[in-house]
């Protein structure tokens, strides 16, 4: 199947379901700010016949997706608290500060296409300029989604404030919920630490976001409590659930792909 003939065609619900949870249990064990779980899905993906620089290419306009949505978020929230819409912390060191970070990358990341555009044009052809205008070409494509309205959007923005909701409600079985935007100014920052290839995150998650809760004015016992319950769902759900799924998804590695078009796609020896 070529290219462009797969461009419009859709994976099976099951099967995408499935990879999907592979990636959130990659993602718990060892999280690599992301990058590591979309790696997981785009071998699983790759084995199956979806053609290499498709794959690669919408896993970058994925990873990068995401990405921008979380930077968005701790800047609208930063904005909000400061300004007192959102009740909680009124520091300009720790509300505006981080806004002003996170709208200074978003404004780099919509430049981006432009500048990689120019480094390109002055590459003779080969792997490096492939590289510079694919990545050009995920950008742009992650900009349309962010800027035209579009329901799939909502699985991105639901992704993150879900997370951000098992928190609270982990401060809610204390009952001693802080307000909105201490929670979600430490969950951004915290979160952060995810960038370190510990297994499971384990100390080193639950320190940053201990730590940036207590800056932020949460009692430092609840901020405690609710950060190891919340790591321990975070960690063991999906990684059970994760790890279900790949070992069905490794089971039919054999087996023709199927699209929703009805077209299959050829499987590719491991």
């Amino acid at each position: 199947m070529s290219l462009r003939s797969c461009r419009c065609s859709l994976a099976p619900i099951r099967f995408g379901a499935r990879v999907a949870l592979s990636e959130l249990a990659f993602g718990a064990a060892v999280s690599i700010g992301g990058a590591g779980s979309i790696a997981v899905g785009a071998w699983l993906l790759v084995e199956r016949g979806a053609p290499p620089v498709r794959v690669a290419e919408r896993s970058a306009v994925l990873f990068l997706l995401t990405s921008a949505i979380n930077v968005l978020t701790l800047v609208l929230a930063g904005i909000a608290a400061s300004v007192g819409v959102l009740s909680g912390h009124h520091s300009v060191l720790l509300t505006i500060v981080p806004a002003a970070v996170g709208a200074t990358v978003f404004v780099f990341f919509l430049a981006l296409p432009r500048v990689v555009e120019r480094l390109a044009a002055f590459r003779s052809p080969g792997r490096l300029r492939t590289i510079l205008i694919e990545t050009a070409a995920s950008i742009k494509d992650t900009k349309r989604l962010l800027f035209r309205p579009d329901w799939q959007i909502l699985g991105a923005i639901g992704f993150l404030w879900f997370d951000i909701a098992v928190l609270v409600a982990c401060f809610a079985a204390l009952d001693n919920v802080p307000p909105l935007a201490p929670i979600v100014l430490a969950y951004q920052i915290g979160y952060l630490s995810n960038f370190i290839p510990i297994p499971g995150n384990i100390g080193v998650l639950d320190g940053s976001l201990v730590g940036m809760l207590v800056l932020y004015g949460v009692n430092a016992t609840d901020a405690a409590a609710a950060t190891l319950v919340y790591h321990a769902i975070a960690l063991w759900i999906p990684a059970i659930w994760g790890t279900i799924a790949f070992l069905f998804v490794r089971r039919g590695r054999g087996e023709p792909l199927t699209l929703r078009d009805g077209r299959q796609l050829r499987h590719r020896e491991s």
